[in-house]
């Protein structure tokens, strides 16, 4: 049940997350006075629509998106325009001309082509940037309203032993563990290591590891009186893995403390950056997304296996989200908080990939303003006629090859899901 409503959780998020990016494009183009004929979550037959004042409001069958349709996105040929021949310049008259059908008599002024470049810029970034938003919302919901376990100086348990290898029960022949042979006890508050006075793990932590194997004092707070212990680290060789699947070993002095976690309500400023590293982050997956779309394609119909940062689609993340949910040492409110970091994470996807300078997408019409409204200023500057708007319907092939390109992407990641899906183990 855990699982189904985890699954829930993410298509009812994606599609609020999707409804929400065209309410950041409808609202600022109503505002500028550009007439909304449609706002459509989802893309195929309509489900269920409802029309109120001159908007269509709806619901679609396929939920891979959803579009408002702004009246006059593709302004007329301009004067002297020589239609180009071949399927490319077809296509680029239709557009015009099915641009103009939508227009009223009467409100030619209402097209979304006769806006001010900066106006356009901002209805086509309000869907993004209502992403972004939500991003950080949630980013803060999951830090500060719920907080982040965090290991306090209050120690939790303390190992028998220093095992051989990590998981499992101390064995014949395993070495006492140093706090143990000291006489430190759950319960007890370390106050200081050596001669550095403790005020979090992270000062522990950093203590013992510099201190090395030398031996030294554990100061702990103990039924209301301060105890002092001599403890001698021992030395302990740890494994990690990277992401490329190699294993480094090495040794570090160990000490024998489990701390106990509280969850600490974190300021909105780590909520900003964190929105920000995780922005930063999309940007650098998006910039190589052809190559993790080929290795996607490699370790699919291949023997390379798949790798754990892999790109994922709604499939994907889905499945994520399953595993998150079915996690059986999780509490529900680390469930929960994976799960809103999981939605913002999908955000943050949005928005970046939304600001590929491509059409259809959003950053290729804000290209085209920019373009736009460079052109009228160098001609203000240069006290030259003001060029009308952008021939933005000149990139209809562009749009099209790049909804195909997009539609191969998305049935090649959402078969690899099924057959070859990222585990988080």
């Amino acid at each position: 049940m855990a699982v189904l409503i985890a699954v829930l959780v993410v298509v009812v998020g994606v599609l609020v997350s999707i409804a929400l990016h065209e309410v950041g494009h409808m609202v600022p183009a109503k505002l500028f006075g550009v007439r909304v004929s449609q706002y459509m979550v989802g893309f195929g037959p309509t489900l269920w629509s409802r029309a109120k004042g001159e908007t269509e409001y709806g619901l679609k069958a396929i939920p891979a998106g959803g579009y408002v349709r702004l009246v006059g996105m593709y302004a007329p040929a301009p004067a002297g325009h020589r239609p180009r021949r071949g399927w490319f310049g077809e296509m680029t008259s239709a557009a015009r001309e099915a641009s103009a059908e939508e227009i009223l008599p009467g409100q030619e002024s209402r097209a979304f082509y006769r806006l001010s470049a900066p106006k356009k810029v901002v209805v086509m970034l309000g869907g993004p940037v209502m992403n972004l938003l939500i991003a950080f919302v949630l980013t803060l919901i999951a830090l500060s309203a719920i907080g982040v376990q965090t290991p306090t100086t209050t120690v939790g348990a303390v190992p028998a032993c220093v095992q051989a290898s990590s998981g499992g029960s101390c064995q014949a022949g395993d070495p006492a563990s140093p706090a143990s042979k000291a006489g430190l006890r759950a319960g007890d508050t370390v106050v200081a290591y050596g001669d550095t006075a403790v005020e979090s793990w992270d000062d522990l932590s950093t203590a013992i590891r510099e201190g090395g194997t030398d031996p030294t004092t554990l100061v702990v707070q103990r039924g209301g009186q301060e105890v002092t212990l001599d403890v001698t680290p021992a030395e302990h060789t740890v494994q990690t893995t990277a992401s490329d699947g190699s294993a480094t070993t090495t040794t570090v002095p160990y000490l024998g403390i489990e701390p106990t976690a509280e969850r600490v309500h974190q300021s909105p400023g780590t909520a900003v950056s964190q929105t920000w590293d995780m922005t930063t982050q999309t940007v650098k997956l998006v910039a190589q997304l052809p190559v993790k779309v080929v290795d996607v394609a490699r370790a699919t119909f291949g023997d390379e296996p798949r790798s754990a940062d892999s790109v994922m689609s709604v499939v994907g993340v889905g499945r994520v989200a399953a595993d998150v949910a079915g996690a059986d040492q999780a509490s529900v409110v680390a469930r929960v908080q994976a799960m809103l970091m999981l939605l913002a994470s999908l955000n943050v996807a949005l928005f970046v990939f939304n600001l590929i300078p491509l059409v259809p997408l959003d950053g290729g019409h804000v290209v085209g303003a920019l373009y736009e409204g460079a052109k009228r200023t160098v001609a203000r500057v240069r006290r030259l006629p003001i060029p009308g708007p952008a021939d933005t319907a000149r990139m209809m092939p562009v749009a099209y090859a790049m909804f195909g390109l997009l539609t191969v992407m998305g049935v090649l990641l959402i078969y690899a899901d099924i057959v070859d899906p990222v585990r988080l183990t």
